[in-house]
C-alpha cells in the first residue's frame, strides 16, 4: 500500500512538473515574440526617425529639442482641456447626426417648393420682369429717369384714381364698345341727320356729361395754375 501511495504522489509531482514546464515553455515563447516585436518596432521607429530628420534637412527645417520638450509638457498640462474639447467635438458629432435629418427634409421641403414655382411660371416672371426693367432702364435718359423720380407721387395718385373701380369700369366699357364697333363700314352722318341724332335722349346726356367734364376740368386747370 505504501509503495503504491508513493508511485501515486510521484506520477501526482511528474504531472505538476509538466505544467510547470509548459508554462514556463510558453512565458518563454511570450517573451521571445515580445522581444522580438520590440526589436521590429525597434527598426521601423529608427527608419521613421532616420526618414524624418533626412526629409526635415532637406527641406532646411530646424527643430529645438527644447521647443518640442515644451510642447509636450503643455500637451500633458492641458491633458483636462483637451479632454473637454473631444467630449465638445464628440457633443457636435452627435448633434450633426441629430440635425442632418431635418436639414435633409428641410432641403427636400424647399426644393418641391421651388420646382412648384417653378411650375407656375415664378421664375420666369422674375426673369421678363428684370426684362422688362433692362429695357426701361436703357430706353429712358438719366434726365428723364430724374423727372420720372419728380413726379412718381402724381403718377402713383393717377394710378390710384385710375384703378378705382368706377374708372376701371368706365375704361372697360369704353373699350367694349370700341371693340364691338365696325370700324371698316362706319355709316355718314348729313347735316340733317346729325340734329336728329343730337336730339336723341341718349345723345343730349352725352353731350351735356361732355360738356361738365370739360368745364370740371378746365376749373381744376386754373385752380393749378394759380
Amino acid at each position: 500500500m505504501e509503495e503504491k501511495s508513493m508511485q501515486v504522489q510521484i506520477t501526482e509531482l511528474n504531472q505538476k512538473v509538466d505544467i510547470l514546464l509548459e508554462y514556463v515553455n510558453e512565458q518563454r515563447l511570450k517573451t521571445n515574440q515580445l522581444e522580438d516585436l520590440v526589436s521590429d518596432l525597434s527598426i521601423i521607429g529608427k527608419d521613421v526617425y532616420d526618414t524624418s530628420v533626412e526629409e526635415l534637412n532637406n527641406r532646411m527645417v530646424k527643430i529645438d529639442p527644447d521647443q518640442v520638450k515644451n510642447i509636450g509638457l503643455r500637451l500633458l498640462s492641458n491633458i483636462d482641456n483637451i479632454d473637454k474639447a473631444l467630449e465638445l467635438f464628440e457633443s457636435l458629432s452627435d448633434l450633426a447626426k441629430d440635425v442632418m435629418p431635418i436639414v435633409n427634409e428641410v432641403i427636400i421641403d424647399t426644393t418641391k417648393k421651388m420646382n412648384v414655382l417653378d411650375e407656375k411660371g415664378y421664375f420666369y416672371f422674375l426673369k421678363e420682369l428684370g426684362l422688362i426693367f433692362d429695357n426701361v432702364i436703357t430706353h429712358f435718359s438719366r434726365e428723364e429717369v430724374h423727372h420720372l423720380a419728380e413726379n412718381v407721387v402724381t403718377i402713383l395718385e393717377t394710378v390710384k384714381t385710375l384703378t378705382q373701380p368706377e374708372m376701371m369700369n368706365a375704361v372697360n366699357n369704353a373699350v367694349k364698345v370700341f371693340g364691338n364697333l365696325n370700324t371698316t363700314d362706319v355709316p355718314e352722318y348729313s347735316v340733317w341727320k346729325l340734329m336728329r341724332e343730337i336730339n336723341q335722349p341718349e345723345m343730349k346726356k352725352t353731350i351735356g356729361f361732355m360738356i361738365t367734364y370739360m368745364k370740371s376740368l378746365s376749373g381744376n386747370n386754373l385752380t393749378v395754375n394759380k
